[in-house]
């Protein structure tokens, strides 16, 4: 489902409001934020949780993928239903230039961790993670979710462990997660 719409003006430093129509939205982040604020409830309403946001470019162009889960797993008819259901109210509240395609999609094995709830979670568990700003002159991590210090997640690696601001992670994702709380 392609979707055109307007940029807000960049100059403008306000967050976008949400009226009755639509939201003004100046960059991928603010797309991000609405749709979060969108879709959780729609999830939460159909007995689903929202894993993850992602706006992006790819070669066919933008793609606004969720990502979806819930006891027992996915179906095909519970990410067209989601997919139907954001489709109208994003087509009534978003408001951007670029065209996107969206996709409703379950985890798979690489599950995305985006809120530090899920990082808490899946202590125990091998995740990849990919920060903003270099630690020890390395931005990519990869290695055993050990446990959250303040807002700082906790990586043990096979050389070390690594404390990861929250804040500063770009990506993250398990590894070879089933979906049972089991790693194959």
């Amino acid at each position: 489902m392609a979707k055109k719409f307007k940029r807000k003006d960049k100059n403008q430093t306000d967050k976008p409001v949400l009226t009755e129509k639509s939201a003004a939205i100046a960059d991928a982040s603010e797309v991000l934020a609405v749709v979060w604020e969108l879709a959780e409830p729609i999830c939460n309403v159909e007995g689903m949780e929202l894993i993850h946001v992602e706006y992006q470019r790819e070669v066919g162009g933008r793609i606004l993928r969720l990502y979806v889960d819930k006891p027992g797993g996915i179906t095909l008819g519970d990410c067209s239903m989601i997919s139907s259901q954001l489709g109208d109210i994003l087509d009534l509240k978003l408001e951007t230039e670029d065209t996107y395609t969206l996709e409703v999609s379950s985890p798979g094995l690489d599950r995305p961790v985006s809120k530090l709830s899920d990082f808490e979670k899946f202590i125990g568990k091998p995740a990849k993670i990919k920060i903003a700003r270099p630690i020890n002159g390395q931005k990519k991590f990869k290695g055993i979710l050990s446990g959250i210090i303040d807002t700082n997640i906790q990586l043990k690696t096979d050389k070390e462990t690594v404390s990861i601001p929250y804040q500063d992670i770009i990506k993250a994702r398990l590894v070879n997660y089933d979906g049972d709380n089991k790693c194959l």
